[in-house]
């Protein structure tokens, strides 16, 4: 079949034509002009555009020794379903991702090894009293989530993150104007001229994280970043003792939507920032190839506290590394009455002073 050429105008997306009285290409609809080096070079912009290539090779993490997990044991929450690991001499405890009892069920075996872990440098007591400084501030707060036994549940827990790492080639086209006005002794003229703007270039990321776990909500986990990944160590069993981990029921290939969104977004950010200096802005196309990926297993620290309130669930957590704590807390309504009613109470009095004063004068 034979291929079409079809010429549309830049400005409205009307079909242009070539006008022989003015020897350009001029659009029917709008009016606007173009010499034909213009269009030759929009029409060689077109023909470069590539679609979106942001594929990664999700192969990581490493396959568990059988003297590595010695020692080691899963239980598995019969409410929520979380997979927990814990050291071997944990007996019973309870889900932090729930707060109902969990059951050993099995020995570790045949899963991926995480390739990385960051130790935790906060500990409990740390923990404790970011969130009592949390509550504090918090003066509608139930007083359920100020007692001292409910701040004693927040527990450790390694979160399993995939680590992508690739190079982004980036191309963006955009639409731009710049406008001119003047004005003589009968007329005031305006001038807007259109641009077709496109940049091109490379950008490198690393250790672009996503939680492996459906039961840690990915915006809770995206707000307790950043981690320092400088003090990422190779993983040893070891660093679980004393806390719990869960395991991956997100794996990574799941993981590359959310991953590629976040790269999306951040190419286009550093992209937009460059085109400066014209009236108006207008993305048309982009699009992003990715090559050199790579992805690894890493457990992150994270300090959790779960609890439920009026039928609801509420979670907070607390970066383990850096002590950044984030959560949703409810209102308590009867004290939120009486803070509106008095604070409605005080804005009535300082009107009904301020219209006496006016009276007054």
């Amino acid at each position: 079949m034979a291929e079409i050429q079809e010429y549309k105008c830049p400005c409205c997306g009307g079909a242009i034509a070539f006008d022989s009285t003015i020897q350009k290409m001029k659009c029917p609809f709008c009016d606007t002009e173009f010499e034909m080096e213009t269009l030759a070079g929009y029409d060689s912009e077109l023909k470069k555009e590539q679609a979106d290539d942001m594929t990664w090779n999700t192969s990581a993490g490493r396959t568990w020794q059988d003297d590595e997990i010695d020692g080691l044991s899963v239980y598995i929450c019969r409410s929520c379903g979380g997979e927990i690991v814990c050291d071997e001499n944990t007996a019973a405890t309870s889900c932090p991702f729930c707060g109902n009892p969990v059951v050993m069920m099995e020995k570790l075996s045949g899963d991926v090894k995480p390739d990385y872990v960051i130790p935790f440098q906060q500990d409990k007591k740390a923990a404790v009293a970011a969130l009592k400084e949390h509550y504090a501030k918090k003066r509608l707060l139930p007083k359920i989530f100020k007692d001292e036994n409910h701040i004693e549940e927040v527990k450790g827990v390694y979160v399993p993150f995939w680590l992508f790492d690739a190079q982004a080639d980036a191309n963006m086209r955009y639409r731009t104007t710049r406008v001119r006005t003047w004005s003589d002794s009968r007329y005031y003229y305006t001038e807007t001229s259109h641009f077709l703007v496109s940049r091109g270039g490379n950008l490198a990321f690393e250790k672009v994280p996503a939680d492996g776990s459906t039961k840690m909500p990915d915006d809770l986990m995206e707000s307790i970043e950043p981690f320092d990944f400088s003090k990422m160590v190779d993983f040893q069993p070891g660093y679980l003792a004393g806390y719990m981990a869960d395991k991956y029921d997100v794996n990574a290939q799941q993981s590359t939507q959310r991953v590629n969104e976040r790269i999306r977004k951040s190419t286009e950010a550093a992209f937009d920032a460059t085109v400066r200096g014209y009236a108006t802005v207008r993305k048309e196309t982009g699009s992003i190839q990715l090559h050199e990926s790579r992805v690894k297993y890493a457990l992150l620290p994270v300090w959790l506290l779960h609890t439920r309130w009026n039928n609801q669930d509420y979670l907070f957590a607390m970066n383990g590394q850096t002590g950044k704590m984030v959560g949703d807390l409810p209102l308590d309504k009867t004290a939120y009455k009486k803070w509106l009613f008095g604070l409605t109470g005080a804005i009535g009095a300082m009107l009904f002073l301020a219209s006496y004063l006016i009276w007054m004068l």
